[in-house]
């Protein structure tokens, strides 16, 4: 065996933290191991720090390692004898080594670490594809790891993938288990910022603090600051937020880092936007946007699109249109190269929306329907249901704000048969949503289940070596095992249960979004039946009455609960416009008890609204003669309230009878939606509401129905 050394000129890292003792100051070194006759490059080798890192080299012999002057170096594989280094400076290290003959074990682990780099490598080209190959071929690759370094390359390109996929969770607890095996600090910056986009504030703010004192690249130093920065805007601490941006800008200017200086140019716009200090964000905004147009077409066409919802925010809907109409062309340019996702902001179909809602805004109607009429074609070309939802929303607005009450009328319409078909699109996104989260948990229980192997491994090799620590051995890593099995577990439990609150969330917004195609037919025939009885007066005023009531339910609809008084407004207009329609069949009174103060309680919206409509067109219509309609509010008990919608019609079997096939279908998903948005709404909120049915009087020919609904107090 020889060993000669051979040393270059290495260039020093540059950074911005630096030790205050010029002794004890850590620096990068770098170095080459390789076989001395024939230059062969040794993969693999493992390079020791005395008490610090332990790096292996890569594919090409070479490694970078972080050592200060004084440290000894241990270099070791299993086809050489281990060399000792005493490090000198931060020289370049050129190691040649005598190779001995080649052993099969040798072959086997220097296959074995092939196979571990081409898993990393495929799990790294697949991560922003598919996370199901991604994760596979990793997971492959931590089962053929045999040292700590490569279980921390493993663990971290693991974590990278579910970061990528927003399972910040995930992210979070692989990264730690990256850094016990071995502490980086790019690692550490990664975890900072997945503490930053879970909302942890707090963890991500003090792990951004604890790297200010360790060697970091002016890359590293720049995504320091943003991240800090992006945590304190979390916060809502604006001042630390702009500070701290600045301090990256200034960096990133200093060392020409031109794509983070519009980077953070523009989030100190947004901090300055979102504190109130709008002369100052647009200063800023127009130093990103100057920027971003000399960088590549997609870079620029985002800050066009941020600065364009800046100046819709700051009512300068010129500036907006502006911007909007030129981000348009650009987007045409950007098309031509890649496909852009519905759910990204550069789709032609949403900024021709907003163009159309901008002069909306200025009350330029002809042109606001030109462009939401160019956003629903081409939301239609691209199967963009929401944006198709919300222009043909907005449509009908504007039609209805020029007095073109015909139009308003078709375009509402075919709004409520785009909600229609978004409901049962959404209803299958929960499904893939559900799959999803399944998949993502059986593959972190089986990254999870090769851990445990890896460790119950390591213990037997530790058992057969070192026979006098057995039993010290077996306790430890039993005791290691359960404990990471606990926090794998717990970061699982956390994850699943944010699941099905995201889970819940999208269904009540799915269910809140159907509006009763119903009623808003009724109401419309209703309206073509004054027209065509030349009742034009009756008409409009039906017609007022009606686009309050469905501005105010819109308005609502984003909320799960709301003010019992707001909402017992809008009973009584619906009330009154059933009434308007029926008032031959019935008469109807709402008495609330003196005791009751209604401000105290909270209601799902337009909960009571359909249990009216059942009373009115399934009860009281049918009786020969008039009815009665009576809604009572009544104190139960010193926190629970009392809603009865008692009508004294035909009651629910006859109503059955006469129904047709639609209406029974209509009336059955009516009271399922509102079954179902009770029991969702009851499991998030501890059981605020309760909902009876029965029949009024059995005893009289028409046994009317009685709905009872309970409301209880925070």
């Amino acid at each position: 065996m020889g060993v000669c050394f051979n040393t270059g000129l290495l260039i020093a890292q540059e950074t911005l933290f630096k030790s205050t003792v010029a002794e004890e100051a850590h620096f990068t070194i770098e170095g080459l191991v390789r076989e001395r006759e024939t230059f062969t490059p040794i993969r693999h080798a493992r390079v020791d720090v005395q008490g610090g890192a332990s790096v292996t080299t890569d594919r090409f012999g070479e490694f970078k390692v972080k050592a200060k002057k004084g440290d000894r170096l241990t270099v070791s594989h299993p086809s050489f004898n281990t060399v000792f280094y005493m490090v000198y400076g931060n020289d370049k290290i050129i190691i040649d080594v005598v190779a001995a003959s080649p052993s099969a074990n040798f072959v086997d682990d220097q296959q074995q670490a092939l196979a571990f780099e081409r898993g990393l490598d495929s799990a790294r080209a697949y991560k922003k594809q598919d996370v199901e190959k991604s994760l596979r071929y990793a997971t492959e690759a931590l089962a053929k790891s045999n040292s700590k370094a490569q279980n921390a390359m493993a663990y971290e390109v693991i974590a990278d993938i579910y970061f990528e996929w927003q399972q910040y969770d995930l992210a979070i607890s692989n990264y730690k288990i990256s850094l016990q095996s071995r502490g980086l600090a790019n690692v550490e910056l990664k975890l900072a910022q997945a503490y930053e986009r879970n909302k942890n504030f707090e963890q991500s703010i003090e792990g951004f603090k604890a790297l200010m004192n360790q060697t970091l690249s002016t890359w590293e130093t720049i995504a320091l600051f943003e991240g800090l920065g992006d945590a304190y805007l979390g916060k809502k601490d604006y001042t630390k937020a702009v500070n701290t941006y600045k301090s990256g800008l200034d960096i990133a200017k200093k060392h020409l880092v031109s794509p983070k200086v519009t980077d953070l140019n523009s989030k100190i716009a947004k901090a300055y936007t979102q504190s109130g200090q709008i002369e100052k964000a647009e200063l800023f905004f127009d130093n990103a946007l100057e920027l971003a147009s000399k960088e590549n077409k997609k870079r620029a066409l985002e800050e066009k699109i941020t600065v364009a919802d800046f100046q819709h925010t700051n009512h300068a809907f010129e500036a907006e249109i502006k911007l909007r109409k030129e981000a348009l062309q650009n987007i045409r340019d950007i098309e031509t190269d890649s496909v852009i996702d519905n759910k990204s902001a550069l789709t032609p179909q949403k900024q021709n929306y907003k163009i159309g809602n901008a002069y909306f805004l200025k009350k330029d109607y002809d042109s606001a329907v030109s462009y939401l009429e160019k956003s629903i074609k081409e939301a239609d070309e691209k199967a963009d249901l929401v944006i198709k939802k919300d222009a043909k929303r907005k449509l009908s607005e504007v039609y209805s704000q020029a007095g073109n009450d015909e139009k308003a009328l078709e375009a509402y319409k075919e709004y409520t048969e785009v909600v229609e078909a978004l409901y049962v699109k959404k209803e299958q996104e929960i499904v893939q949503a559900a799959k999803f989260s399944r998949d993502i948990a059986n593959k972190q229980n089986r990254i999870a289940s090769l851990e445990k192997d890896r460790e119950l491994s390591e213990s037997k090799y530790q058992l057969t070596s070192e026979r006098n620590k057995r039993q010290q051995l077996v306790i430890y890593s039993l005791i290691g095992g359960v404990m990471l099995l606990m926090v794998l577990a717990y970061f699982m439990y956390k994850y699943i249960k944010q699941q099905r609150l995201a889970n819940n969330l999208l269904a009540l917004k799915s269910l809140r979004s159907q509006m009763n195609p119903h009623f808003i037919f009724n109401a419309l025939n209703s309206v073509n039946s004054f027209i065509a009885l030349n009742d034009e007066r009756t008409a409009n005023k039906y017609l007022t009455d009606f686009s309050f009531l469905m501005r105010a339910v819109l308005e609502n609809s984003e909320a799960d609960f709301i003010p019992l008084k707001k909402e017992m407004e809008l009973l009584q207009l619906y009330t009154k416009l059933e009434h308007f329609r029926f008032k031959d069949q019935f008469d109807y009174e709402i008495l609330v008890a003196p005791e009751i103060t209604v401000e105290d309680y909270q209601i799902p919206p337009m909960l009571l609204q359909p249990f009216i409509e059942n009373a009115v067109w399934h009860g009281l219509r049918y009786k020969t003669q008039k009815g009665m309609l009576r809604i009572t509010l009544e104190q139960l008990g010193k926190n629970e309230l009392q809603i009865i919608i008692a009508d004294n019609g035909i009651g629910r079997e006859k109503s059955k009878a006469l129904k047709t096939k639609h209406q029974e279908k209509h009336n059955s998903k009516g009271m399922s939606n509102i079954k179902k948005r009770v029991e969702i709404l009851n499991k998030m909120h501890k059981d605020k509401v309760d909902v009876y049915i029965d029949d009024l009087d059995r005893l009289q020919e028409d046994v009317g129905t009685k709905v009872t609904v309970i409301l209880k107090k925070d």
